[in-house]
């Protein structure tokens, strides 16, 4: 697919903005949004939205997973587990922008290329199900937008984009798991601005409907948003990832 680098927005600034950053911080880092994930909703919000997509489709079939922006390939990992319960194989594969993470996530089981999720270096329809967990705050509006369309031109059956929901009480909520979980101060300065880059529901539906996609939006606990859509109906074949 053709496309063009993803432009970060302007409100705050975090470590795995800069695929540049000093590895062994982006490592520490990674492994807390891995920790958080499972303990504040992110790896929950995932598995609702895969479920929903999963829902129709005849256990036994095997189906490629994309999880664009891995970071340390926790959650494709996850949800292989999650799949396999309901007899669904799922295969894995990331795309990174960060070499570290591609590493993390490669040991982890993951493979991972390195490269921009705006010119993915795949064909398009080149995957069975595209994820996004925890990206498009990341980005402006004109690059989240470019992003959500790029996962709709890479999916044969459908997408799940999961993030963070923008709340009043969410900062505090964070600072009070985060000291639980003994997160070092770079962690935490990321994650409350991370927060701040969040949606709205409103926000997030005016984001897809810009991207051209219909998809059902719903709010899942640890002030996470889950967006799910189809992009066509699942049939009876699935192939592999096409590099």
């Amino acid at each position: 697919m053709s496309g063009g680098r993803l432009e970060i927005t302007p409100l705050g600034a975090e470590l795995l903005d800069d695929p540049r950053a000093d590895p062994d911080t982006v490592v520490q880092s990674l492994r807390n949004v891995a920790r958080a994930n499972r303990w504040f909703g992110g790896a929950a919000a995932v598995r609702h939205g895969l479920e929903r997509l999963l829902r129709d489709i005849s256990p036994g079939r095997p189906l490629t997973l994309l999880d664009l922006g891995t970071g340390a390939g926790d959650l494709p990992r996850q949800a292989v587990r999650w799949a396999r319960r309901g007899g669904h194989l799922l295969r894995p594969v990331g795309l990174e922008l960060s070499r570290t993470a591609a590493a993390m996530a490669h040991r982890a089981g993951v493979p991972c290329a390195v490269a921009c999720a705006g010119a993915p270096p795949l064909r398009e329809k080149a995957v069975d199900l595209v994820l996004v967990s925890q990206v498009a705050h990341h980005l402006t509006e004109e690059s989240a937008v470019r992003l959500i369309r790029a996962c709709d031109a890479l999916a044969r059956v459908g997408v799940v984009i999961a993030d963070l929901r923008r709340g009043r009480m969410a900062p505090l909520a964070f600072r009070v798991g985060a000291r639980a979980l003994g997160f070092d101060p770079v962690t935490v300065a990321d994650g409350l601005t991370s927060i701040r880059r969040g949606y709205t529901p409103h926000e997030l539906r005016t984001l897809l409907a810009k991207a051209g996609v219909s998809a059902r939006v719903t709010r899942r606990p640890g002030y996470r948003l889950v967006a799910t859509w189809r992009t066509m109906s699942p049939g009876p074949a699935a192939g592999e990832a096409s590099r």
